[in-house]
């Protein structure tokens, strides 16, 4: 029996991972925090605790940030899931996308962290495809950095997914370019497994990792160890994790 924590829960892929560690018995306790609370009617809703959490205060220092924090961390979470996101254009700016998708990530993953050495504490975060630390653009660029900071903040395992196009999400904008874009890996997905990936099929997915861990991870998963010395973490593609949603765990 576990106890996870969400960040990213009211979001399109944090909503498919909310629904499934609730339904899961594997986990006895689950935390939904954020900037608000995420709506929810379905099995397991008696073990939710829901906490709404002030993202800039966790990176501050001083007494208001180390409060927000602490408020974090005595959870004691075995298991935290990071699906929070956003892109360049909800976000308004390059420097808020950062903040937002970045600094945020990397602020409630160490705020998560258990000062206890003998707890031992996975870490499962939604990248995207083609990140990449060295990109010249923005986006890749970010998750790519993402992934590095998540990794050096010392998780006893560190497990990363690079889905490609999300399908089936159900946003209140329209986007065009995704629009058009999904049309695209659409066709291409008959022939490539790394094109697209239904979020409920990423959902599935991502929980069956933060049960079975790295080192219970199916062939099919596909998992590869990549980062530098020191902050090496477990990277599982598109094709992974279509692959393992259809796994028993």
């Amino acid at each position: 029996m576990s106890s996870a924590l969400i960040f990213g829960a009211t979001g399109q892929v944090g909503q498919q991972v909310l629904r499934e560690v609730l339904a899961s018995s594997h986990f006895t306790r689950v935390g939904d925090y954020g900037r608000r609370a995420a709506s929810f009617e379905g099995p397991g809703k008696d073990k939710l605790e829901q906490k709404v959490v002030d993202f800039e205060k966790l990176g501050q220092k001083g007494e208001d940030g180390e409060e927000a924090r602490k408020g974090v961390r005595e959870g004691n979470w075995d298991v935290v899931f990071v699906a929070l996101g956003t892109t360049k254009a909800d976000a308004g700016s390059a420097e808020a996308f950062e903040k937002i998708d970045r600094e945020y990530v990397l602020n409630a993953a160490r705020a998560a962290k258990s000062d206890d050495p003998n707890h031992s504490q996975r870490i499962v975060y939604v990248s995207s495809v083609g990140a990449n630390p060295s990109s010249p653009f923005l986006y890749p660029k970010s998750k790519g950095l993402t992934e590095q900071g998540l990794a050096e903040l010392g998780y006893n395992d560190t497990i990363v997914f690079r889905p490609a196009m999300l399908k089936g999400t159900n946003r209140p904008e329209r986007r065009l370019a995704e629009t058009i874009w999904g049309g695209i890996t659409g066709v291409l997905s008959h022939v490539s497994t790394n094109m697209e990936i239904n979020i409920s099929t990423l959902g599935k997915s991502l929980v069956k990792a933060g049960i079975v861990g790295t080192a219970g991870l199916p062939k099919v998963a596909g998992a590869t160890t990549v980062g530098k010395e020191g902050a090496k973490f477990t990277l599982i593609n598109n094709t992974g994790a279509l692959a393992m949603a259809k796994e028993d765990v």
